[in-house]
């Protein structure tokens, strides 16, 4: 009778497992085609721009494929632009889960890097170890510190995180201007203020056989770990709660505030740490390289991957590799750095649209049952 009973419920079992293994691989497949459709619309829009210019587009792709990764020299300088993006994309995709849009990354970075900078030159007495710990500590909670400020004001003033976020990018990038060019200053530094360099010992190294730091594999283990937690444990599990519905949390009784918190913390944590990784094994010191847009850049990588940590590491790889391109491009067709831009700016804007692409196609959507 129970052998009876187990088959009966092993059919009736069968069915739903597949169901729901369909609906899986079709929404999978729905968020791997969707921005794909999203990239070839900006290339087709991008190339009408191109066209307007007078410019080959066939050109400009097949010269952005050789500067990002035709050769050992590009794809290295591909892997070096791209280990920034790692941090900044996570600054943005953390919150994301929540429901926040913090584009904050840029002011953190700037922050932590000066954090770091400043850390180390206090500490050069110390051992090179002990140096590089008291930098990213300090990058970190600088960081993390910065974006906190953005939840904060979100959960209790109820100010929107995008906008206080966006000024707050300006404020840090002028706190860091003031101290580079007074408090902190090298006097030796005189085109370019900066300040004094950190120890030689406290520099990041290159990964073995390669000139690229140690920040790219920094950055990959992170997005794995964030992964993990956002993915796999019931902190991510309440995040997703928070983002879904917010009423719904609050009437579950969970954290909201705290949850908040931790999210910003955590996001701005990571792009501190992207500061202290680039004084620590770019620049050697704080000073304007630290603001280069990597910010912004992590903002478009984290929508792409539809924040996603996991798939932050590809699509940061790709847009690192179309920065890279920016001075082959420049130099052989003519054109200005801030093509880049435009052509990032485009990829955005596809990205925004193309989410309302999402349930409206058929051939992803699970068939009905019989």
């Amino acid at each position: 009778m129970s052998q009876a009973v187990a088959d009966k419920t092993a059919l009736t079992a069968a069915p739903t497992t597949r169901g729901d293994l369909e609906v899986r691989l079709r929404r999978g497949a729905e968020t791997v085609a969707v921005p794909l459709v999203a990239l070839g619309a900006a290339a087709a829009l991008f190339s009408l721009f191109l066209m307007l210019l007078g410019k080959s587009p066939v050109d400009f792709f097949a010269l952005v494929a050789q500067g990002a990764f035709a050769s050992w020299f590009s794809l290295q300088n591909t892997l070096q632009r791209a280990a920034p993006l790692l941090f900044t994309a996570l600054c943005c995709a953390i919150p994301a889960r929540l429901g926040l849009v913090v584009i904050g990354a840029e002011g953190a970075l700037a922050l932590g890097g000066l954090a770091a900078a400043a850390a180390g030159i206090a500490t050069a007495s110390a051992p090179s170890v002990a140096v590089q710990l008291v930098m990213a500590t300090a990058g970190i909670v600088v960081g993390g510190s910065w974006i906190a400020l953005v939840g904060a004001l979100r959960h209790w003033r109820g100010i929107n995180e995008t906008i206080s976020s966006l000024i707050l990018n300006y404020i840090a990038i002028a706190l860091m201007n003031h101290f580079v060019e007074g408090p902190l200053k090298d006097p030796a530094s005189l085109n370019k203020p900066s300040t004094q360099a950190i120890p030689e010992g406290a520099m990041i190294g290159a990964i073995p056989g390669t000139d690229v730091h140690w920040g790219l594999v920094i950055g990959i283990v992170l997005c794995v770990v964030l992964w993990v937690l956002m993915s796999r444990t019931t902190f991510g599990f309440a995040t997703r709660i928070v983002g879904g519905n917010l009423r719904a949390a609050q009437l579950q009784g969970l954290a909201v505030g705290p949850l908040i918190l931790i999210a910003c913390a955590i996001a701005g944590a990571a792009a501190g740490l992207a500061g202290m990784i680039e004084v620590a094994a770019v620049n050697g010191r704080a000073n304007a390289s630290l603001v280069v847009g990597y910010g912004y850049t992590g903002v478009l990588v984290a929508f792409l991957a539809r924040h996603n940590p996991l798939a932050v590491v590809p699509i940061a790889i790709l847009f690192g590799g179309i920065v890279a391109s920016g001075g082959l491009i420049q130099r052989r067709m003519g054109l200005p750095d801030a093509t880049i831009l435009v052509l990032q700016g485009i990829v955005f804007v596809a990205i925004l649209a193309s989410d309302t692409l999402y349930g409206r196609w058929r051939i992803f959507q699970p068939r009905s049952a019989p």
